[in-house]
Parts: structure tokens; sequence; C-alpha cells
């Protein structure tokens, strides 16, 4: 009995950590370039709404996850267009999309399907079918998840790229000054950050509630921020952070109803906090101690 239940609270952290895991990728790839992604929350919300709407659409799951990357990569250069084009302040266009997502979301989900804001079930042709059993018994897009945290190390420290996007994190001009184009390293950084975000997004609603609900990312994008933070903007690392997120999670849903001796039933609501109280933790507690990339949040001004 323990160890069915061992294997199950493994299978449940591995399913809940997976689109924490993609959005903190994202941020890493984009503030290891120097750019400030605080809207990986709403890029992952609208890309839940595209796949929901291309899902129900459609009822193909390539478009699905076709719509929550594009949204999700067009957001993400909408951000690069006011940071890193016209130098605008990096914290407040990444708040800015988090807002326009939770509002333009709702508002096109009653144009669109007259639900309230949500939309109708995907059909399951469309949605992500678990393979194999046991800890083993995941969704494909679960192992696409761990092979991108391989890949985006290996294309960080082991490519000419990756160089590239380390040295354009800590000093943009001695790039600029070697013949590379920062703007260009900056927006290929940033597309590729939404694609994983629109991945994370599309995840939400194709493997695990099956239709959009309104914020129904519920912090989560702010949770890969703090992993990030937490992992010191390494990939690895900030895996280990969401997996920890993930476990904390599938922990607060077993705990529901449970009566702890001379305590007696814990409120759910203390319990649904465990992720959130630990977040803040990381963000309050490691936030000044881990070093960012020098340039993070600089504007760059190209020198003539």
């Amino acid at each position: 009995m323990d160890e069915i239940l061992i294997v199950s609270l493994i299978a449940s952290t591995l399913r809940v950590s997976a689109p924490l895991i993609l959005c903190a990728l994202a941020g890493v790839l984009a503030e290891r370039s120097g750019v400030v992604d605080l809207g990986l929350e709403g890029k992952m919300l609208f890309a839940a709404f595209a796949a929901a709407a291309a899902g129900v659409a459609s009822g193909s799951m390539a478009l699905a996850l076709g719509a929550a990357c594009g949204v999700a990569i067009l957001m993400s250069w909408l951000h690069g267009y006011a940071c890193v084009s016209h130098r605008g302040d990096q914290v407040v266009s990444g708040m800015a999309l988090n807002i326009i997502a939770v509002g333009l979301t709702v508002v096109l989900g009653i144009a669109w399907f007259k639900q309230g804001g949500q939309t109708p079930p995907v059909a399951e042709t469309v949605r992500l079918k678990p393979l194999g059993d046991g800890v083993l018994a995941q969704n494909i897009l679960v192992w696409i998840t761990f092979a991108l945290v391989a890949a985006v190390w290996w294309l960080i420290y082991r490519t000419r790229f990756g160089l590239r996007l380390r040295a354009v994190g800590e000093n943009p001009h001695m790039v600029e000054a070697a013949g590379v184009s920062v703007l260009r390293l900056r927006y290929t950084a940033l597309t590729l950050n939404g694609a994983l975000c629109g991945l994370a997004g599309a995840y939400l609603v194709l493997a695990q509630n099956a239709s959009f609900g309104p914020n129904m990312t519920a912090g989560r994008g702010y949770m890969a921020l703090a992993a990030m933070i937490f992992g010191q903007w390494r990939p690895v690392p900030a895996m280990l952070a969401c997996l920890l997120f993930g476990f904390l999670d599938t922990v607060a849903v077993r705990l529901q109803g449970v009566k702890v001796p001379h305590i007696g039933e814990i409120p759910v609501q203390a319990i649904q906090a465990l992720p959130y109280l630990l977040t803040v933790v990381l963000l309050a507690g490691f936030i000044g101690r881990n070093v960012a990339p020098q340039a993070l949040g600089r504007p760059y001004l190209k020198e003539h």
C-alpha cells in the first residue's frame, strides 16, 4: 500500500510540475538574454485560452498546440517591441501582459462561447492521453518537458548561440562590438520563450482540465519565476524547484480532509496555500542572494 502511494505521489508530481518547468525554462532563456519576464503568467494564460478555443473550433490537437504557441510568441514579441526595441520598462511591460491576458481571455470567451468566460471542453481526440502504467502513465508532453530541460541546458552551455546568449545578458556592448546583433539575440530568446510558454498553457487544457476557465493558471507563472530565481537562472536547478512546487501541490490535495492528532482537520485553505507560501518564502529569501545576469533589466542603447 505504501509503495502504491509513493508511486502515485511521484506520478502526480511529474504531471503537476510539467507546466511549471516549461514556464521556468522560458524565463531562463529570456532573462539570460537580459530581458526581465514577469509576463510568464499572462502568456501561459492566453496560450491556454488559445489552445482551448482552437481545439474546440477545429478538433485538432496540432492546431490547438500551434495556436497556443503562436499567441504566446506574439506576446513575447510585443514585450520585446516595448522593451528591446523601444527600451521601455521591462517590469511594467511584463505586468501589463498579465493584466491584458486576464481581461481579454474573459472578454473573448464571453463573446465567442457565451459561457461566462469559459470554453466548452475540447474533444477527447484533442486531449493528450497517458502512456504506460504507474509512474510511466504520463502523457507525451510530460516526457517532452524533461527532454526540453536537457535541450535548453545543452543550448545554453554547449552551443555558440548559448555562449552569445549568456554574454548578451552580461555585457551587451561587448557582444555588439564582436559584430553580433543584441536585438536579434534577444528576440530569438523571446521567441523560444514564447514557444515554451505556449506549450505550458496548452498543457493545462489538453492534459489537465479539458476546458479553459478564467484565471486558470492560478499563479503558476509566478511560481515558475520563483523557481527560476531559486535555480539561479539555470535549467536543471529550476526544474528541481518546480518539482518541489509540484510535490507540495500534490501533497496539498492528498491532505484535504486529513485529521492531525491534537489539531483536528487541517483547513482546506491552509493546505491549498502551501505552494504559494513557498513561492513567497523563496522570493523573499533568495532573490537578493542569487546573482542575476548583470545586464538583466537594463535597456540597451547601441553605441555609434
